[in-house]
């Protein structure tokens, strides 16, 4: 009987299915693992944004998180959205006594620019939970929330690395796809992932979608199941860079706003 790598996603539920759990677990499907999930909120979202919030008390957190690992097991783990410092503080708790490869993705503010981390678990984030990350994966403005850097070119995004290692993680994923043109990325849509000694620029053609709800949660999900897989580090960073520019390129409008990216372009066939 054939059983594939467990992985756990810790993260809020998006309602409109674009990111979070929902993006999680399509992704984790995609790429031949089994997704499980902890959810830490609940969201009313949709192509247009955040409508409301509400999140899960800690201790419902902990009953998820310990039903699932304590019984089924889990050989790598992801997490999203954490937004406040008690939440921050309790998975940073149970993560700590994992043995397993743990993606943190830094999720700070939607697609749509709506809050989603309070500015009071920010040094929860820094001081408990990047320590336990085998990867931190933040994009440019999270980066700017945690470091007070400002990445305006590839040349800004060694010093941003630099800052993000300091707190505690193994490797740094610094996402620069906010970038632009003019920034001296070209045509390319160009991540840095580095550990402090091996740098890896990891480069792709930039899409003309507006369509990009859920790239950060889908990136970040494709990475923890190509370490449960087996992959190395800078291995899974660059099959889930190729995932995602896939979902990236064939992502389709929902509703009158931003739609999602496409989870199952490659069960599709699509380019």
């Amino acid at each position: 009987m054939h059983i594939p790598p467990r992985v756990l996603t810790v993260a809020g539920s998006d309602s409109g299915g674009g990111a979070g759990i929902q993006a999680d677990l399509k992704t984790m499907l995609a790429l031949g693992t089994h997704g499980m999930s902890v959810v830490t909120a609940v969201t009313a979202q949709n192509s247009l944004g955040v409508q409301g919030a509400w999140e899960l008390p800690a201790e419902a957190v902990r009953a998820q998180f310990r039903s699932v690992v304590d019984d089924i097991g889990v050989q790598a783990v992801k997490t999203g959205m954490l937004s406040s410092a008690e939440l921050v503080e309790t998975v940073a708790e149970l993560l700590a006594d994992l043995r397993v490869p743990v993606v943190i993705d830094p999720v700070g503010v939607s697609k749509h620019g709506d809050a989603l981390l309070a500015d009071s678990a920010l040094d929860a984030v820094r001081g408990a939970l990047l320590p336990t990350a085998t990867v931190a994966t933040p994009n440019l403005d999270e980066v700017a929330q945690l470091t007070g850097l400002r990445v305006e070119g590839e040349a800004d995004m060694r010093r941003a690395a630099a800052a993000i290692l300091d707190f505690g993680p193994r490797w740094a994923l610094i996402k620069g796809g906010h970038l632009t043109a003019g920034d001296g990325s070209g045509d390319s849509a160009v991540d840095l992932l580095t550990d402090g000694i091996e740098e890896h620029w990891l480069r792709a053609p930039r899409h003309d979608n507006r369509h990009t709800h859920g790239t950060g949660c889908t990136l970040a999900s494709a990475l923890a199941a190509q370490l449960a897989k087996g992959d190395t580090v800078p291995q899974a960073a660059m099959a889930a860079k190729d995932y995602v520019t896939g979902a990236l390129a064939a992502g389709f409008r929902l509703g009158a706003g931003i739609g999602p990216v496409d989870h199952g372009w490659r069960l599709r066939g699509a380019h």
